[in-house]
C-alpha cells in the first residue's frame, strides 16, 4: 500500500450512518476542532439512508460479516446516496457551522484516493482497498481545508489498471486505510454503542491490537463491530491509535481528544 510520510497531528474521524441526523454534537466538535487549527479528516458512512433508498427501489438490504452485499443495482444507489446526498449534506452542515468554503466534499474516487478490487464475489461490488494515494487529502489539509470523504473507490484489475468502474467500500475500512496512509495521530469512530463489549457485557476501556484480533476470532467482536476492529488493526500498522466511542454522547469527540475516558481504545 502506498503511504504518506509521517504526518503527526492528523485526526481521522469516522461518522457512522447510524448517528447521522440524530442531532448529536459530532459536527459541532469537528467544526470547533478545525477552527482551533486541528487537522481533521472526516470519513462518513450512511448505511441507514442507503437502506432506506434501496427499499424505495424495492431492493432488499443484505449483509454478510457486517458488510453490505452490493449488486449492480444497489451500487448505483450506494454511490448516489453516499457520494451525493450524504456527502453534500455534511458539507452544507459544516459550512453552516462557520467553516464556509473551507469544507471539501470528496469521495475515494477523487485523485485516485482509494483503489480497490472486488473483495469477495458473494458480496458483489464491494471493494477491498489495494492502494491509497492520500495526496488530495494532504493538499487539502495543507491549504487549511477540511476533507469530508465518501467511501466509494475506483476499481482496479489484477494487473493494476483501472477498469472504469466503481466499488462500494465499507466506511469503517476506508477510514482505517486512510488513517494508516496518513500515519494519523488518531482514528476515532463515532457510533451508536458505548464501545467494544467483553464477554461479560461490560465495555472494555482499552485493548491491544492482538487482543482485538483474538476477540474477533472468538466471536466476541461481531457484526458491524468487526470492520471497526479490523480497521483499528490496520491503522495501528501505521502508528495510529483508535478510539471507538458513542457519538450520541454530548461532545464525546472533543472529550476523547482532550483525554477523557470514552469508549474503547485500541492501540
Amino acid at each position: 500500500m502506498e503511504a504518506a510520510q509521517q504526518t503527526p497531528g492528523i485526526i481521522v474521524v469516522k461518522i457512522g450512518g447510524s448517528t447521522l441526523g440524530s442531532h448529536d454534537t459530532a459536527l459541532e466538535d469537528v467544526a470547533a476542532l478545525h477552527a482551533a487549527g486541528r487537522r481533521i479528516v472526516v470519513v462518513h458512512g450512511g448505511g441507514a439512508l442507503v437502506s432506506e433508498w434501496l427499499a424505495r427501489q424495492g431492493i432488499a438490504a443484505r449483509f454478510e460479516g457486517g458488510l453490505r452485499v452490493t449488486d449492480e443495482a444497489s451500487l448505483e444507489v450506494v454511490v448516489a446516496v453516499l457520494a451525493g446526498l450524504v456527502n453534500k449534506q455534511l458539507v452544507a452542515a459544516l459550512a453552516a457551522l462557520s467553516l464556509g468554503s473551507r469544507v471539501l466534499g470528496i469521495s475515494g474516487t477523487d485523485g485516485g484516493l482509494l483503489r480497490a478490487r472486488v473483495q469477495d464475489p458473494t458480496l458483489g461490488r464491494v471493494g477491498e482497498v489495494q492502494a491509497v494515494d492520500p495526496s488530495v487529502i494532504e493538499m487539502a489539509l495543507g491549504a487549511g481545508w477540511l476533507p469530508v470523504v465518501a467511501p466509494v473507490a475506483i476499481e482496479y484489475d489484477t494487473v493494476g489498471k483501472p477498469t472504469g468502474s466503481l466499488l462500494n467500500v465499507n466506511a469503517d475500512t476506508a477510514a482505517g486505510e486512510i488513517a494508516a496512509a496518513l500515519h494519523a495521530e488518531r482514528l476515532v469512530f463515532l457510533t451508536d454503542v458505548p464501545g467494544i463489549q467483553g464477554s461479560d457485557g461490560n465495555v472494555m476501556a482499552r485493548i491491544r491490537p492482538v487482543e482485538a484480533a483474538e476477540l474477533i476470532a472468538q466471536g466476541i467482536i461481531a457484526g458491524g463491530m468487526i470492520p471497526k476492529a479490523r480497521a483499528a488493526l490496520l491503522a495501528a500498522s501505521g502508528g495510529t491509535s483508535t478510539q471507538i466511542i458513542d457519538g450520541r454522547e454530548s461532545h464525546a469527540l472533543r472529550g476523547t481528544l482532550e483525554g477523557g475516558a470514552f469508549g474503547t481504545a485500541i492501540g
